[in-house]
C-alpha cells in the first residue's frame, strides 16, 4: 500500500469516540473478519468503520459479520483508502497518508450518526406478464409457470405463434408449421 498505515491507525486512535484501530493486511479474510466480530463482542462495540478498498467488493461481507457479532448492519461504515489515496497518490506517500486520514476521519464523523433502517416485509404474489405470444413468448411463460410463477401471456395478434404461423415446414423435424 501507498500509505503509512502505522501513522493512519495511530491518527485513528487519538479521535473521540475510537474504542480500537487495527492494522490488519487482510481485513476481509477469514480471521480478519473474526478479529472484527470478536472486537465487536469483547469490546461492546457500537460501531465498525473499515478503511481498506472499494465497498463495492467487500461491504456485503463487513455487514455479514456485524450481524454474525449480534451488531446492525446498518452500522457499519467503509473507508476506500486503497483506490481513493494508494491508487492516485502512488508517487506520494505522504499526500496518500493525509488524505486517508481525511477520509477516515469523515468515515468516523458518518459511523456516528448511522442509525438502523427498519426492514419491513410485505408479502407478495409472484406473477410475470410477457408480451408477446410467439415462440419465445409461450416458451417464457410456460417456463415461469412451471416454476409456480402465475402468467399473463398478452398477445396483440387474433392468434398466437407469431412468425410460426407463417411457416409450412420447421427445422429440422421437417414437421408441418400449420
Amino acid at each position: 500500500m501507498h500509505v503509512d498505515c502505522s501513522a493512519i491507525r495511530d491518527f485513528a486512535e487519538l479521535l473521540p469516540n475510537v474504542v480500537i484501530a487495527r492494522i490488519n493486511k487482510f481485513t476481509c479474510s477469514d480471521p480478519g473478519q473474526q478479529s472484527i466480530k470478536n472486537d465487536i463482542i469483547e469490546l461492546d462495540l457500537n460501531r465498525v468503520v473499515v478503511a481498506a478498498c472499494t465497498p463495492k467488493i467487500h461491504e456485503a461481507t463487513y455487514r455479514s459479520v456485524l450481524i454474525e457479532a449480534g451488531l446492525s448492519p446498518y452500522y457499519f461504515e467503509m473507508v476506500n483508502i486503497r483506490e481513493h489515496c494508494s491508487f492516485v497518490h502512488q508517487g506520494d506517500k505522504i499526500v496518500a497518508t493525509e488524505k486517508a486520514k481525511r477520509l477516515l476521519l469523515a468515515g468516523i464523523n458518518r459511523a456516528r450518526q448511522l442509525e438502523i433502517i427498519p426492514r419491513k416485509e410485505i408479502p407478495i404474489t409472484k406473477s410475470a406478464l410477457v408480451i408477446g405470444a410467439g415462440i419465445a413468448g409461450m416458451n417464457a411463460a410456460l417456463d415461469l409457470a412451471n416454476q409456480g410463477i402465475e402468467v399473463y401471456l398478452v398477445e396483440k395478434s387474433p392468434t398466437i405463434g407469431g412468425k410460426m404461423a407463417l411457416l409450412d415446414r420447421i427445422f429440422p423435424t421437417d414437421d408441418c408449421g400449420i
